[in-house]
């Protein structure tokens, strides 16, 4: 968010915890890009803050809470307030519990793919409705396809993102493997490792799909820990999340720190990984 925007989604945060009763004068800015998180003081509980036309509070909260109960490796939503999402300003804010970090900020990759095992095992059993994997893509095709919204995209480079989401897309959706509910993005940033174990975060993300577009968001050498992951679906399966994120970096809107620099460094792992460089 910019510096504005971001004053009035903290004043939002801190006006709303306040009139739940918990004491909340000051924010730590946990991380900024198109959402807010923040730590509120002295309650000591996790904002999250949101435009209210860009989010899916309800669906992530419910399904935190559905998780959670079953045992799943999530963060768990502020026990001291009403679990729903808040109003004020033109925000949404959704409220959980802060963790205080780990010694060791590195989650082992033996331990996180552990997690990611409980967290599909907990979703296998949920039927809940959620995108399709295919319709991220999709998503990220016409970003690429739309010169108003990615005016800095260059055509070489523009033509490679939409040959890879293309071709890549449909052989992940054909591969013809088992699909179920999946977190979505579990990379590291979604990781958070606590003095209470590894928890995701981040929920509004989920789709279904094959396991293998979840691992190919975590580090390289989890997939080792995962059993049953298969090797030629996770290899197109990281190629294509590359793309994606990379497509997303390239938004006139995106506001992710550092995003136009990751997008270049992305572009030179994306032509190394399709042989186009």
């Amino acid at each position: 968010m910019n510096g504005t925007e971001a004053s009035r989604a903290t004043a939002a945060a801190l006006t709303v915890v306040s009139s739940l009763g918990l004491p909340a004068d000051d924010a730590v800015v946990l991380h900024d890009s198109n959402k807010l998180t923040l730590r509120l003081l002295p309650c000591d509980l996790l904002a999250r803050v949101a435009p209210v036309t860009d989010q899916v509070a309800r669906f992530e909260i419910d399904l935190a809470r559905r998780l959670a109960g079953s045992g799943c490796p999530v963060a768990a939503l502020d026990p001291r307030v009403e679990p729903r999402p808040y109003e004020r300003d033109g925000f949404v804010i959704t409220l959980w519990t802060y963790y205080a970090p780990a010694t060791s900020e590195d989650v082992p990759p033996a331990a996180y793919a552990a997690a990611l095992t409980r967290l599909h095992a907990g979703m296998r059993e949920l039927d809940v409705p959620a995108p399709h994997f295919t319709d991220r893509v999709a998503q990220a095709r016409r970003l690429v396809a739309d010169r108003a919204r990615t005016p800095e995209l260059a055509d070489a480079d523009r033509a490679l993102l939409a040959d890879t989401l293309r071709t890549l897309g449909r052989a992940v959706r054909e591969h013809g493997g088992a699909e179920q509910l999946l977190h979505g993005e579990p990379h590291p940033g979604n990781v958070l490792t606590t003095d209470r174990g590894v928890r995701f975060i981040d929920l509004e993300t989920c789709c279904r799909g094959p396991v293998e577009f979840d691992l190919a968001h975590a580090p390289d050498e989890v997939a080792a820990h995962y059993a049953g992951a298969d090797p030629t679906l996770l290899r197109r399966c990281r190629t294509l999340v590359l793309a994606m994120i990379t497509a997303w970096r390239w938004d006139r809107e995106d506001r992710f720190p550092g995003g136009r620099a990751l997008a270049a460094e992305w572009l030179e792992r994306l032509r190394t990984a399709t042989g186009d460089g």
